[in-house]
């Protein structure tokens, strides 16, 4: 079971290293760069970007009717979004150095950038301004609360699920009773080690 996480977590090292690439690929072939995490484009590309924009009457012509009767509802759900936020970021802020685990960075999971893009419209900024956020919350949520589960009950499920966090390849397998009170102490020892180290969750240094 070890070698084969081992060699998942390889092959994912590797993604992650050919997806870099394609994003220097995509970032010098679209003219912008990443200068202190901000986006900044050349000025060619912003002005290429002016001429491609769709006004934004003509947008919301294009719009279903039952789109635009459903928009309250979708935007609505800023309030559930950001109290989450407000409401985990103190969870983590309080729990977290009690129980020696490492903090979720917040900033590397929410992403609000796109609204830069030239050739959006105001309302199609305000709409990737919104789904960056909301989406981003949810990444950092799951993320703290990944952690949470690895420190508390780091037990596989008995069925496999569609996608789980990035703690849960290293829970101990369901029904392992015979490892479950030594591994769980140690996996605790392990998530107090790599509290300083900001680049890990509780499951080691990636």
């Amino acid at each position: 079971m070890n070698s084969t996480v081992e060699k998942l977590r390889e092959s994912l090292r590797e993604l992650q290293v050919q997806l870099e690439k394609d994003a220097q690929a995509a970032r010098e072939r679209f003219q912008y760069r990443l200068t202190n995490g901000r986006v900044v484009f050349e000025e060619e590309a912003r002005r290429r970007g002016r001429e491609l924009k769709v006004r934004w009457s003509v947008f919301l012509r294009r719009a279903r009717p039952w789109e635009i009767v459903t928009a309250p509802v979708i935007y609505s759900l800023i309030i559930p979004f950001a109290l989450m936020d407000i409401f985990v970021t103190i969870y983590q802020a309080i729990c977290f150095p009690v129980y020696k685990l490492p903090k979720v960075q917040r900033r590397k999971y929410i992403a609000v950038d796109r609204h830069k893009l030239t050739y959006l419209n105001f309302m199609q900024k305000l709409n990737c301004v919104y789904c960056g956020y909301c989406n981003g919350v949810v990444a950092y949520v799951r993320e703290v609360a990944g952690r949470t589960e690895y420190y508390w009950c780091p037990i596989k499920h008995a069925r496999n699920l569609p996608d789980r966090h990035e703690q849960y390849q290293n829970f101990l397998e369901f029904g392992d009773g015979e490892s479950w009170d030594e591994k769980f102490i140690e996996m605790k020892g392990r998530a107090r080690a790599c509290e300083s180290c900001e680049s890990c969750g509780p499951g080691g240094c990636h």
